[in-house]
């Protein structure tokens, strides 16, 4: 385990090839790496974890990185592990004693994760819920945006006839009236998800809760982007005439609120295509389940569902890029400062979800009905391991 001390001390950070299904990102570039080594420590990188996002273990080497051959030795290594996906059930088991682990972890969809972690007694850093003072959450953010461009792209796709959709053109040609998106969520997924359908020249429907947001929007947004309040009467008016919906709502490090029921499912068009972004906080869809890129869609109520949990995988090059944008600053900050910065630092406070098996996020506790303590006196010390 990683200690303060009054001299500063090396960290030995790790960075696993990801193994979930089509996972294609990396958590971390050469650049990163070199950054990282020019502080004093040591960086090992899983063989060809990078080769998917266009980045060679050779890059890596120049950088100053040691290429390893197995995720099982960097486990074993690392006083930090630092991932782009939450550890799978095969992983739980390598994360040691004390171990920092920073990478996105979702725990509130996942309780068989959440004690998975909390057996580790490891501490865990989710970059979901790294909050600024403002109330952004800036590592969720450029992987927000990505997936709510995504879910556009998916979306007309989808809708496509031999994708078993409706078989139309979500922007529609002159002469012929475009397809119908409705937005579910005005932040950072539908945002971009409105941007992206208002391009395609679809009529789009922007709802969200807050009507500050939709103010500022509405002066902002095209001509062809609605606003409106989020509430059960809208959406379930609106999602009747709708091609496509995208949900992207979001509580930070909770389970995502369920706004769209099977009978509200039932009064969609058939062929109609949801994209719930939402999946991996547990889905906003009563009929939602995790999908992976290699099976990406299901059907309920003839009405297409994709629900992929990781969707910014499929597009890993501009993805990785964006998500070390913003998670190298994190990674020298816990590098060079350690454990007590987790205590003392506000935005990585917020971030630490779990710690030597204390659930110290309120809403992952409140999620499964499990204690909460809160951060400091959890850092304080060790309990036994949980059952």
């Amino acid at each position: 385990m990683y200690e303060q001390t009054n001299i500063k001390k090396r960290m030995i950070i790790g960075v696993p090839k990801e193994i979930k299904t089509l996972e294609n990102r990396v958590a971390l570039v050469p650049a990163g790496v070199e950054k990282l080594v020019e502080q004093g420590h040591h960086i090992l990188i899983e063989k060809s974890a990078g080769e998917a996002s266009g980045f060679s273990d050779n890059a890596y080497q120049k950088a100053g990185a040691e290429i390893t051959k197995t995720a099982e030795e960097i486990f074993a290594r690392a006083e930090m592990i630092v991932k782009v996906k939450e550890p799978l059930p095969e992983e739980y088991a390598q994360i040691r004693d004390g171990q920092l682990v920073f990478t996105f972890f979702h725990f509130a969809s996942s309780e068989e994760l959440t004690r998975g972690i909390q057996n580790s007694n490891s501490i865990a850093i989710a970059y979901e819920t790294i909050e600024k003072a403002n109330g952004s959450l800036p590592i969720l953010t450029p992987m927000s945006e990505v997936a709510g461009r995504l879910a556009v792209q998916s979306g007309a796709l989808y809708l496509h006839k031999e994708n078993k959709g409706r078989g139309l053109l979500l922007g529609g040609i002159p002469g012929v009236e475009p397809g119908t998106v409705v937005v579910l969520g005005a932040g950072a997924v539908g945002v971009n998800a409105a941007k992206m359908a208002a391009g395609l020249g679809a009529k789009v429907y922007l709802l969200d809760i807050s009507m500050e947001r939709l103010r500022y929007l509405s002066d902002i947004m095209p001509a062809n982007v609605i606003t409106m309040a989020s509430n059960p009467h809208n959406i379930r008016e609106l999602i009747q005439n709708a091609d496509l919906v995208v949900s992207g709502v979001l509580i930070p490090g909770a389970k995502a609120p369920k706004l769209i029921t099977r009978e509200m499912l039932r009064t969609m068009k058939k062929g109609s295509v949801i994209i719930d972004v939402c999946i991996d906080q547990g889905g906003s869809l009563e009929t939602s389940r995790p999908t992976s890129h290699d099976k990406p869609v299901f059907i309920e109520e003839g009405v297409i569902h994709y629900c992929v949990t990781n969707m910014p995988g499929s597009v890993p090059i501009t993805s990785t890029i964006a998500l070390t944008n913003v998670t190298l600053s994190y990674i020298s900050k816990i590098a060079n400062g350690g454990i007590p910065l987790l205590k003392e630092d506000p935005e990585l406070s917020k971030g630490v979800n779990i710690a030597f098996g204390r659930i110290t996020h309120k809403a992952v506790a409140e999620a499964f009905n499990l204690p909460y303590t809160p951060l400091k006196e959890a850092l304080n010390g060790s309990p036994e391991k949980v059952c």
